[in-house]
């Protein structure tokens, strides 16, 4: 995974005519963070797909999760006249300038874990919010005994799928088990290791009683797995949410990550490329298409959004087979 500056570097390319496709499309997907599992895997992803699309792709990884290094990519991606922009969005608000920018210059913007992205063209996504949020409370529940305290990560604050998978988690707690109460607020950490240490430190002193730990953020389950082993707590808090199947095997086989769900990155990766493809030729997707991996998919195009519904469950009979993958 490339930092910002190297991503930049190496994505020095050729130009196009604004308005006028390429032979060889252009694609620069600027992630959320660069030099972490996840996102690795989705830049395999991308590059297995280019040479099968014929898709000139890169991905650029900033090196913190910060919406100003993403704006400053994608302003990079503006200058060298790619033919479509992806995105995993940090701050939705944040990009919509840019992103204006990028599609006033005859840009295709191609959004991924941002449905609510203004300024796109597109957004996929590989599960529905509901779904996500909901299957991830159910474990927690079942792990906890549908009673106790629990707090809940996010990525950041600003992230905006994070956030309404927590939205749509907490609000089916409430409706589905009463007898679970959510502590405080919840808690923008759980993109970097360091941050969920520190955090679930923090909840475990302030909060004895603590029984569950949900986090959205492939790195807050790996930071309170390592804390909750380190406190001897595996066994008296659940903790669930969705990590990069090579990072956290080892806390799902001792049990101290009871289990999660996730989409594979690697094809979203492939995704993007795919769909670049098809929009750079100036074709619209159409409802039912299929997909690589994930096969037919719903297209809605007043929400411009394609939705696939693929997860994989992270426990101890799926999580040998995801690490075989390379995630």
């Amino acid at each position: 995974m490339m930092a910002l500056a190297t991503g930049l570097v190496a994505g020095a390319l050729g130009t196009t005519t604004q308005n006028a496709w390429a032979a060889d499309p252009k694609l620069g997907v600027v992630v959320k963070i660069g030099g972490i599992p996840w996102f690795n895997a989705m830049e395999a992803g991308i590059k297995k797909a280019a040479l099968d699309a014929k898709v000139d792709a890169w991905m650029v990884g900033p090196t913190q999760a910060d919406a100003a290094q993403q704006v400053r990519a994608i302003e990079d991606l503006i200058a060298r006249k790619v033919d479509v922009i992806g995105i995993v969005p940090n701050d939705s608000a944040a990009l919509e300038p840019v992103l204006a920018r990028a599609r006033a210059a005859g840009i295709k913007v191609l959004a991924h874990e941002g449905p609510d992205q203004k300024e796109k063209d597109w957004d996929f996504e590989l599960t529905t919010t509901e779904a996500y949020g909901r299957a991830h409370m159910d474990l927690l529940a079942k792990q906890m005994g549908e009673q106790g305290k629990y707090i809940v990560y996010v990525g950041s604050l600003t992230v905006p799928l994070h956030n309404a998978w927590a939205d749509a988690a907490i609000a089916y707690q409430k409706e589905k088990y009463p007898k679970m109460q959510m502590v405080g607020d919840r808690f923008g950490v759980a993109e970097s290791v360091d941050e969920s240490i520190k955090t679930t430190q923090d909840q475990i002193r302030a909060n004895p009683d603590l029984k569950g730990i949900l986090t959205f953020g492939s790195q807050g389950p790996i930071g309170a797995a390592r804390v909750l082993e380190d406190r001897g707590k595996a066994q008296s808090i659940a903790l669930v949410g969705g990590f990069s199947p090579g990072q956290g095997v080892k806390y799902v086989k001792s049990g101290t990550i009871r289990g999660g769900y996730i989409w594979n990155p690697m094809t979203a990766g492939e995704i993007f490329v795919q769909l670049a493809a098809m929009l750079a030729a100036g074709k619209e997707p159409t409802d039912n298409m299929e997909l690589t991996g994930v096969g037919p998919v719903h297209v809605d195009p007043g929400k411009k959004l394609i939705q696939a519904q693929k997860l994989e469950s992270l426990d101890k009979e799926n999580i040998d087979r995801l690490v075989a993958l390379g995630l």
